[in-house]
């Protein structure tokens, strides 16, 4: 499984938790703590970024193992924002290594990361899923998918139901009507998205316990700011988010609002 990392608050520099921190994302990608499936995150990494020069992130990918990619250290220390969503990969089997696949996906101001699977998606036994959830996309919605993944289809059903309704209302429909899919077997669908303003973090299963996801605000080493992420970077008061919840980050409550109860 990825491991996913998001950061809202004062603009800092990418290394921050990239490269610098004890458990960085480097680190994680050869030594996670808490991942149940797999043993590294070797099959690619991206971090998206926002800063005031346009409303849409920037981005950096690549399909080769964060710590083998020279340029993460000159990016990391060059590159800085107050909002920022990050992974490192450890690809499902029968789902491909290239960039299409390599996450943050983006589509306008929204910037989206997953750890997760969905049981059988990428084999002869999904295709029955698969069309059943492109059965269910617009054409211009379909058109914009990302990759061949699980994780391309689930950020483009998000981004159906995200057209035209309040951002949380949109991702809890999503996700409720996602659960009654036919032929739809486990689920991890631990998530991160923003748009710019705000960060969603989802931490969600079906069939299973769902997988890892803390939140941590403000401390010494950040302060003003609020982080979410599948493993703690360092040693604090990092609070694990309920199973089958939705919590949102702002600016103007980076604690988070109360979590949202999905259907488990």
């Amino acid at each position: 499984m990825c491991r996913l990392l998001g950061y809202f608050g004062p603009p800092i520099p990418l290394a921050r938790f990239l490269t610098d921190d004890g458990h960085s994302l480097v680190v994680q990608s050869y030594q996670p703590k808490e991942m149940t499936a797999g043993v590294v995150n070797a099959d690619g990494f991206g971090v998206a970024w926002y800063d005031t020069r346009q409303p849409a992130p920037y981005r950096y990918r690549n399909t080769c193992p964060i710590w083998s990619d020279v340029n993460i250290e000159s990016l990391g220390a060059f590159a800085e924002s107050g909002q920022v969503l990050a992974y490192v990969r450890s690809a499902t089997p029968g789902l491909g290594l290239d960039m299409a696949n390599t996450q943050p996906f983006v589509h306008g101001p929204w910037s989206f990361v997953h750890n997760g699977f969905i049981e059988g998606f990428g084999s002869a036994d999904g295709i029955a899923l698969r069309r059943a959830i492109g059965e269910r996309l617009e054409d211009h919605i379909w058109a914009l998918r990302p990759g061949e993944t699980d994780s391309g289809y689930l950020f483009a059903w998000l981004m159906q139901h995200l057209d035209g309704q309040p951002s949380e209302q949109g991702i809890t429909a999503a996700l409720r009507e996602f659960d009654t899919l036919p032929g739809l077997g486990r689920v991890g669908l631990n998530f991160l998205m923003s748009d710019g303003a705000c960060i969603y973090a989802v931490r969600h299963a079906r069939g299973f316990d769902c997988a890892t996801l803390y939140l941590l605000t403000e401390t010494a080493d950040f302060p003003g700011a609020t982080l979410v992420a599948s493993e703690p970077l360092f040693d604090g008061p990092w609070r694990a988010l309920p199973p089958n919840s939705l919590t949102v980050l702002s600016r103007n409550d980076q604690s988070g609002r109360e979590p949202v109860a999905l259907a488990a």
